[in-house]
């Protein structure tokens, strides 16, 4: 029988359920944070609100509100009343980082990217796309009406890939091979790293137009424009031929199993004796342990990922099973799961043709 004695209820049970229904109002609290480049303004001292405000071209009190705000989510440090500083992980939101997440934040808050979360009860009671019923298309082909909302997920997704691009190259043997492939690459940013690191690989990005619309950049600061091709095209009608390592990261997620399956096909069409699949994701457990150690850190975060899948773009993270049934019925077996744990939660599933 379910505890319906409210006293009885823990606190920090009912403390759980209350940060969790304000969760899209911290997103929305950071979303004007970067949109008001508050963590620019403050810069590596302690600055006034009013000061902020000024400079942001805001109301000083709405703006002390804001900056309060900010510092109970553990974004910045207020050290007298009106007077504050950043924290690391605010840090992380002044776009001039490298290492800076300002555009994953303007992506993942975006309106368009949040409105078919309204609708999720409706994917999972029918299956359905939601972003396709509310837009009348389908996310990708939204972006690329949107040259300049393309060019801010691309920047997400180059952000969201910083870490893979420093763990990857030392967590997998690359010696084995000659070229590799990063299929559904983007900007380039994971195989620059690769390149970087293994100086007698060769490479190509291969995506969409709209893909790879900031790669040359990429591979001109990276000094690889003599080592990496840029190839545009569907990996749904195939993938190009040349390389003995086709990699992937956030890209079978994007799609159902079936989506996932003609993918995989693809690369197994072209993949040489001796060559790999190497899927760079993150692999859900059978069974959720929100205790388990490997998903502490994540807290969750994985899961709600899966459901934006569900609502925006129709596909799903995935198990380990479900990653050897798509890999199987492309006609490769997956040989190991690794956890790439200095970019957790990913892993790295590795195949080869059966």
């Amino acid at each position: 029988m379910p505890n319906t004695d409210v006293h009885a209820t823990d606190t920090t049970e009912r403390e759980l359920i209350v940060r969790l229904a304000f969760g899209s109002m911290a997103a929305q609290t950071v979303r004007a944070a970067v949109r008001l480049r508050v963590v620019e303004l403050i810069g590596d001292g302690q600055r006034r609100a009013a000061e902020v405000a000024a400079d942001a071209g805001a109301e000083p009190q709405p703006m002390t509100r804001l900056l309060r705000a900010l510092a109970g989510l553990g974004l910045l440090k207020e050290h007298a009343p009106g007077t504050f500083s950043v924290s690391p992980a605010g840090a992380l939101l002044d776009s001039q980082r490298p290492d800076s997440l300002t555009s994953f934040v303007r992506v993942f808050t975006e309106p368009v990217v949040v409105r078919a979360w309204e609708h999720l009860d409706t994917s999972i009671r029918t299956g359905d796309i939601a972003f396709d019923t509310v837009f009348g298309t389908d996310f990708f082909s939204h972006l690329a009406q949107d040259p300049e909302l393309s060019a801010q997920f691309n920047a997400a997704m180059s952000q969201a890939a910083g870490e893979t691009a420093a763990a990857l190259p030392s967590a997998f043997d690359f010696g084995r091979f000659t070229s590799v492939t990063d299929v559904g690459g983007g900007d380039g940013t994971v195989l620059a790293g690769v390149l970087q690191a293994h100086p007698q690989l060769s490479g190509a990005v291969f995506d969409t137009e709209e893909g790879l619309a900031q790669a040359p950049k990429t591979l001109e600061l990276c000094g690889l424009t003599e080592r990496c091709s840029l190839i545009a095209g569907d990996f749904f009608r195939a993938v190009p031929k040349g390389s003995d390592l086709y990699l992937m990261k956030s890209v079978l997620h994007d799609w159902t199993d079936e989506q996932a399956v003609t993918i995989l096909s693809h690369c197994r069409e072209v993949l040489p004796p001796g060559g790999r699949v190497l899927i760079v994701e993150p692999v859900l457990p059978e069974i959720v342990d929100a205790g388990a150690e490997s998903h502490a850190a994540d807290d969750g975060v994985t899961y709600l990922s899966d459901l934006n899948m569900l609502v925006n773009v129709g596909g799903r993270e995935r198990t380990r099973h479900d990653f050897e049934d798509v890999c199987h019925r492309a006609g490769l077996s997956l040989t190991s799961v690794t956890l790439l744990a200095e970019a957790a939660p990913f892993s790295l599933l590795e195949a080869a043709a059966d």
